[in-house]
C-alpha cells in the first residue's frame, strides 16, 4: 500500500512539474511580429544586477537600433522569478524584443522573440523554436526595419521626483506652509472685513 502511495505523489509532482515548465508559444519571424514591439535592438551586456519586487535590471550598449527611441546604455527590466527566465550575462549579445515601462527603459517579457548569439551554432536552441537562427533574424531586421540612430544620453530631470524628502527638507516644507497659512489669514482679517 505505501508503495503505490509513493508511486501517486511521485507522478503527480513529476507531472506538476513538467506542467509549469517554460512553454512559450511559436512566433515566426514576419513584420507582423515586429509590430507587437515598441523596441527592437542588438545589443551587449555591460552590467546586470538583481533589482527590487523581483525585477532584475540588465544595461545593455546598444549596437544596432531597429525600432524605437534609446540611448547608447540602455536598461532592460525581467523577472527573475518568471519560469523562462534565461541567464542574462555580462558581455553576451542578444537581441531584444521588448516594449516601453518609461521612457528610459523597457521591461522585457521572457516569451518574446528576444534571443541570445551563441558562437557555436549548435547551442542556439532558439533557432529550432524561432525558425532561423541569428544571422537570419539580424539580416531580416536590418532590411525590413533599417537602422536607426541612438538618441543622445541626457541626464534624466524626472530621475529623482519618486524620492521621499529628507528631514530638513520637510521641515522646510511644513514653516513655509505655516507661514503661508498665517500670511493669507493675516491679509484676509486685515483687507476683507466681513460684517457680521
Amino acid at each position: 500500500m505505501n508503495k503505490k502511495i509513493t508511486y501517486l505523489l511521485l507522478f503527480f509532482t513529476l507531472n506538476y512539474f513538467r506542467g509549469n515548465a517554460c512553454q512559450c508559444p511559436f512566433t515566426g519571424l514576419s513584420m507582423a511580429e515586429c509590430n507587437k514591439y515598441e523596441i527592437i535592438f542588438k545589443g551587449r551586456i555591460d552590467s546586470v544586477k538583481p533589482g527590487d519586487n523581483n525585477l532584475g535590471e540588465a544595461i545593455f550598449v546598444i549596437d544596432e537600433l531597429y525600432k524605437g527611441n534609446a540611448t547608447k546604455h540602455f536598461k532592460i527590466l525581467f523577472d527573475v522569478t518568471e519560469v523562462c527566465a534565461q541567464q542574462f550575462n555580462v558581455g553576451d549579445e542578444w537581441i531584444i524584443y521588448s516594449t516601453y515601462k518609461q521612457i528610459t527603459n523597457a521591461k522585457m517579457n521572457w516569451c518574446s522573440r528576444s534571443r541570445k548569439y551563441f558562437k557555436i551554432d549548435k547551442q542556439d536552441f532558439y533557432a529550432e523554436t524561432y525558425g532561423c537562427d541569428y544571422a537570419t533574424e539580424t539580416k531580416f531586421l536590418r532590411e525590413q526595419l533599417g537602422v536607426h540612430r541612438t538618441k543622445a544620453e541626457t541626464q534624466n530631470a524626472a530621475g529623482n521626483r519618486n524620492q521621499r524628502p529628507t528631514t530638513t527638507q520637510t521641515i522646510i516644507t511644513l514653516i513655509c506652509s505655516l507661514l503661508f497659512v498665517f500670511l493669507f489669514y493675516w491679509i484676509v482679517n486685515k483687507f476683507l472685513k466681513f460684517k457680521r
